[in-house]
């Protein structure tokens, strides 16, 4: 019942005001992939990105996997590949005009989900 209190038990843990409460989630991945996707934004359609494996915090497999669920949860279609120094990444033909077209259509409010 709105009001009544009941009996205060010890807490275990340490309480705040749920509108104080942190929302959204920001993984430990999200600046290198945020930094990827906007440095693809700005890419040629013939061009590929070369980021060097010594600076990524975490594994390429790690960051590769992250920027897969960024692209696919954006619409977007990327490929990737490595070598010993570098991750390679691109936009798939087609896909950087699907993705803008996506993009003015949401802009306008007019979307209908995916192309």
């Amino acid at each position: 019942m709105p009001g009544r209190q009941t009996k205060n038990a010890p807490s275990h843990f340490k309480t705040m005001v749920q509108s104080d409460v942190p929302q959204g989630r920001n993984g430990k991945h999200k600046r290198i992939v945020t930094a990827i996707l906007k440095d693809l934004d700005n890419l040629r359609a013939d061009s590929a990105l070369k980021v060097p494996l010594a600076e990524l915090v975490e594994s390429k497999e790690r960051v590769r996997s992250a920027l897969n669920r960024a692209t696919r949860k954006a619409g977007r279609k990327v490929a990737t590949a490595s070598d010993a120094t570098f991750l390679y990444v691109w936009t798939v033909n087609g896909a950087l005009k699907n993705y803008e077209k996506r993009i003015k259509k949401e802009g306008d409010g007019k979307s209908s989900g995916p192309i």
